[in-house]
């Protein structure tokens, strides 16, 4: 098999959540371009419809549904719908998330209850679901998106996000540990750990923090969407085949400061 073969994915399809704008959308285009049938899934199912039109341009089949991650009833419905429409499921990008700023020692339990719900306790729901899929056709890939923030600690001058960075640490262990065990059933579970890419979560951080950032971001620059598609489909595709537990970083060498 070619370079070029490894990392075609036509016939593939993908569930990529949260899915319809940001990140999401750019790693759904990624997918699509290399050949990738697409499902897009959030809570705004009109943001992911408009989101699976324009892809659809690129030559793929794709469906738009509406899904709280938080529902292991919504996911299973996605999921079953997937299955139904494509007669399959190989490549799962868990990329829905929340944050609620607040600083630790006032942090309220309701604002930490709804990032963990999302942030992991949805995480785990659709790999569960979609992984019972993956299982019984004995192929799989799932790509979990962290954060450097689950990774090193940040000022609270910067981001009063404790609840956040404690999820995203949670995603590295959870990948870690499920690719261990289910790498019997041929799935190989990955993530992918962004720096600082304008997203609507974080543009008032950046906006804000510019100068503080930069300084500690050896390329000088924040990230573009674009760049997260390559680490998508390297993932996803033949090309990472003995590949799995692995943690990767795209943050312009913030990590290695």
């Amino acid at each position: 098999m070619s370079v070029k073969d490894r990392f075609d994915l036509k016939g593939k399809v993908a569930i990529v959540t949260g899915g319809g704008k940001g990140i999401g959308l750019k790693m759904a285009e990624g997918l699509a371009e290399a050949g990738a049938h697409i499902v897009l899934c959030s809570r705004k199912v009109q943001t992911c419809q408009k989101a699976a039109g324009d892809l659809a341009r690129l030559g793929v089949k794709t469906l738009a549904r509406g899904c709280d991650v938080k529902s292991a009833k919504e996911i299973q419905a996605v999921v079953d719908e997937t299955i139904r429409t494509f007669g399959r499921l190989d490549i799962l990008v868990n990329n829905s998330g929340t944050n609620w700023g607040a600083t630790p020692e006032e942090y309220p339990l309701e604002g930490w209850q709804k990032v963990m719900d999302t942030n992991i306790n949805g995480l785990f729901l659709f790999s569960q679901i979609a992984g019972r899929a993956m299982i019984r056709q004995k192929s799989g890939s799932i790509i979990n998106i962290t954060s450097v923030m689950g990774i090193v600690g940040t000022e609270a001058e910067v981001a009063d996000a404790i609840a956040y960075s404690a999820s995203k640490g949670a995603v590295i262990t959870f990948t870690k540990d499920l690719a261990a065990k289910w790498a019997k059933y041929k799935i190989r579970v990955n993530a992918i750990a962004p720096g600082w890419f304008p997203t609507d979560m974080s543009q008032w951080v950046l906006d804000h923090h510019r100068d503080r950032l930069l300084a500690h971001i050896p390329m000088k620059r924040y990230g573009e969407g674009e760049e997260l598609k390559g680490a998508a489909v390297f993932l996803a595709s033949e090309a990472s085949t003995y590949v799995t537990g692995i943690i990767l970083p795209v943050d312009g060498g913030y990590l290695t400061i």
